[in-house]
């Protein structure tokens, strides 16, 4: 009997990304681990009006994005810059071996932080 890699939120996340896609601002993009991430965000006043992700890898990354940017919405831009992904992997029970992956969505949040 094999247990299935992906948790329901996980499942939840990959098959439905609201926030998929290129939001009317600065992005940034890293091509890393085997995946590529791009998140770009519109920001007003210090604070994160839309938060949008293009994401080629894994069902874990793709969620993990999805989660990222719903989070980040309504947040102060600096929340770009602050370290989740230990979070975010608890959260959505992504094995220890993906940490990597996970690791270029948080890169990719700080290099645009630099951007704004």
């Amino acid at each position: 009997m094999t247990s299935d890699p992906y948790s329901k939120e996980v499942r939840r996340l990959f098959k439905a990304p609201a926030h998929a896609g290129i939001a009317n601002g600065p992005s940034a993009r890293i091509d890393a681990q085997g995946v590529s991430v791009e998140l770009s965000v519109e920001a007003r006043n210090g604070q994160v009006e839309a938060a949008r992700f293009r994401a080629k890898g894994c069902p874990h990354l793709v969620a993990a994005a999805e989660a990222f940017c719903a989070d980040l919405e309504g947040q102060p831009v600096a929340a770009l810059e602050t370290q989740f992904g230990v979070d975010i992997m608890r959260r959505l029970s992504v094995p220890v071996e993906k940490t990597g992956r996970i690791l270029v969505l948080e890169d990719t949040s700080a290099l645009l932080a630099g951007k704004l």
